[in-house]
């Protein structure tokens, strides 16, 4: 790795004084905020550096939550979504409050327990325009809303396709205790 900046140091990683973790290039963080009730900011670390005195400084990524985009939280948001932005700064080491993973939308939904530090990200977001990248993403159900994780839905049999229990006028208990679904879309097997 070359340094470009004077009177300052590659570190290949930090330890986070109240954990003892090691964090490295490439690992997602959880940054104190400013404001103590606010939660932790997520960032991914890009680059390690020291200066004369030891201090570290970490060059990093930040991650948004959706009610910090320019559109807001929408529903088919889930509770642990982030996107990646194309907002980088530099910022001092000792507000790394501890790691986070922060997994593919696809390696999330495998999850069968997501912890606290468990997040999700499906969308790039660029700070300055409110734009995402991709900007078309899949719909479901009657509603035509993306997946959102945290919530239950039910497979038609038949078309393969899923609709939230609400948008079939059915509670989340009746939708878990069909043996088989089939949409209104789809013909009924009269042969079965």
């Amino acid at each position: 790795m070359t340094n470009t900046n004077p009177g300052k140091k590659d570190v290949d990683s930090y330890k986070i004084k109240r954990t003892k973790k090691i964090v490295q290039q490439g690992d997602c963080v959880l940054m104190r905020p400013v404001d103590p009730k606010r939660l932790p900011y997520v960032a991914r670390v890009e680059k390690l550096e020291a200066d004369s005195k030891n201090n570290v400084k970490v060059r990093v990524r930040w991650y948004y939550r959706p009610e910090e985009s320019l559109g807001g939280r929408r529903t088919f948001h889930g509770a642990k979504e982030l996107f990646l932005s194309d907002h980088y700064d530099w910022q001092s080491a000792r507000t790394i409050e501890g790691k986070c993973i922060v997994h593919s939308f696809k390696d999330y939904k495998k999850l069968e327990n997501a912890g606290d530090d468990d997040y999700f990200c499906r969308f790039e977001y660029k700070a300055a325009t409110g734009d995402f990248n991709p900007d078309l993403v899949a719909v479901y159900c009657k509603c035509e809303m993306p997946y959102n994780p945290d919530d239950f839905m039910v497979k038609c049999e038949g078309c393969r396709d899923w609709y939230h229990p609400s948008c079939l006028k059915m509670t989340i208990e009746d939708a878990k205790n069909l043996e088989q679904f089939i949409c209104s879309d789809c013909p009924l097997d009269d042969d079965a």
